[in-house]
């Protein structure tokens, strides 16, 4: 499954870059992503979870950042330890100025099979409801950290 989005925000490409650039940061924007810590030399220990009607669904990961190119490009990618074969998780975000503020460009890639189709109506309709979080936050002159 591959899935992408945009966004256009009233800031700067380096202030809406600090918000994606650290999965710290996503819980405060990104429901599904209920919380997300650093561990072990640089990763992050993140848990996702998704509810459609009465069934929900969750999920631990452990992510990398394998690219940062600060102001403009990030990725991060499932990475586990534990010996076993995992599906693949892609996150990456991409920010360029543009003539209203900056754009955000992101994709998410899910290498499983597991809730397919249900997955990505979660994922999507999380999209749409993450766009409006995010906007607020960015649009906050008290800028990041100040919550």
């Amino acid at each position: 499954m591959d899935l992408d989005a945009t966004l256009v925000a009233p800031c700067s490409p380096e202030h809406l870059f600090s918000w994606v650039e650290d999965l710290r940061r996503y819980p405060e924007w990104l429901e599904i992503v209920t919380r997300a810590e650093p561990i072990d030399g640089g990763a992050w220990a993140v848990d996702l979870r998704g509810r459609l009607g009465p069934l929900a669904r969750s999920k631990r990961l452990r992510m990398v950042r394998s690219r940062h190119e600060a102001p403009t490009a990030v990725r991060f990618e499932r990475a586990e330890v534990d010996g076993r074969e995992h599906s693949p998780w892609v996150l990456e975000a991409d920010v360029a100025p543009c003539s209203r503020g900056a754009e955000l460009t992101m994709r998410l890639h899910y290498g499983g099979g597991l809730f397919g189709p249900v997955l990505e109506r979660v994922l999507r309709d999380e999209i749409e409801r993450s766009r409006h979080r995010l906007l607020a936050l960015v649009s906050d002159p008290a800028g990041p950290g100040a919550r």
